[in-house]
């Protein structure tokens, strides 16, 4: 690997730590632009552009320690990875929906087009962190400045974004880093443990999949609500899209599945010894 190709994957991998959300520098944005469903996940409905009746002044959560506890956890599972203070303080330039009620209705439009954007930042920079063939890398790289130009645009442009015609190009880069990641550890496995690889959109609600050699399968999609993923290994795996709500996760080894994002793990249930990518923080409700 030559030195410039290094220089750019750590790079890339401090770019995508650093796509986290920072609730000091946000107007409440998640509490206010989106709709809410009443569910096992949200205690009541609330519909996009009404401020939740937690939601302080000061934009804090006054139950922000309980939120579990009191019906709301699905708020302790989302993360905007960012996207909400850079609508606040960069799009908006600081300015409040509450002390600009004229802009509020903007302002909440943006919020979910910033968050799209900043989401396909994060899986092309983790996808920069890997040895990639030089066509893929520069490919790769081109989207990544083009999303970020995209992300300084103002309110009035932002709200007008074609966002599919984005998201296209950054799904078919996505697809060839997989394919090239996990075939590379395909052939690191023993031939004794040839096996199934493509489980895109699979069903596995449910399943017992504890201790299996889960390694480098596609996962893209892949409905794992309430799996039982306990001491599985699950490097390499990719987890586009799949859906790890109350997936036990305690003791799986995660260390290096890609795409995997702080909103999956935050909805799943692990503990001390599960083995997480660098860029995602333990949950504080699992266990020890």
């Amino acid at each position: 690997m030559s030195v410039d190709n290094y220089l750019n994957q750590i790079s890339a991998k401090k770019f995508r730590e650093s796509l986290h959300s920072d609730c000091s520098q946000c107007f409440g944005l998640c509490c206010v632009a989106l709709n809410i469903t009443a569910s096992s996940d949200f205690a009541n409905h609330k519909p996009a552009g009404e401020p939740c009746s937690n939601l302080q002044s000061c934009f804090q959560c006054k139950i922000h320690e309980e939120l579990r506890e009191k019906g709301f956890r699905g708020c302790t599972v989302f993360d905007c990875l960012g996207a909400g203070q850079m609508v606040s303080q960069h799009t908006f330039k600081g300015q409040g929906w509450r002390e600009n009620p004229a802009m509020a209705e903007k302002m909440f439009r943006v919020f979910p087009i910033m968050e799209q954007l900043v989401e396909m930042m994060a899986y092309i920079s983790e996808a920069l962190t890997y040895p990639l063939q030089l066509e893929l890398q520069k490919n790769l790289s081109k989207q990544l400045r083009q999303l970020e130009k995209l992300t300084k645009l103002d309110g009035d442009a932002l709200v007008t974004l074609d966002i599919i015609k984005y998201r296209m190009p950054v799904n078919e880069l996505l697809l060839k880093t997989s394919v090239h990641i996990r075939h590379a550890l395909i052939e690191t496995i023993s031939s004794k443990n040839k096996r199934k690889l493509d489980y895109r959109g699979v069903d596995w609600l449910g399943k017992n999949l504890r201790g299996k050699d889960l390694r480098a399968i596609d996962l893209r999609g892949a409905y794992l609500i309430a799996a039982d993923l306990q001491d599985a290994d699950l490097r390499g795996a990719d987890f586009i899209g799949a859906d790890l709500r109350d997936a036990n996760v305690s003791g799986a080894n995660l260390s290096t599945s890609l795409f995997l994002t702080q909103m999956q793990i935050n909805s799943t249930n692990g503990n001390i010894k599960t083995k997480l990518p660098t860029h995602i923080q333990r949950p504080s409700h699992w266990s020890n």
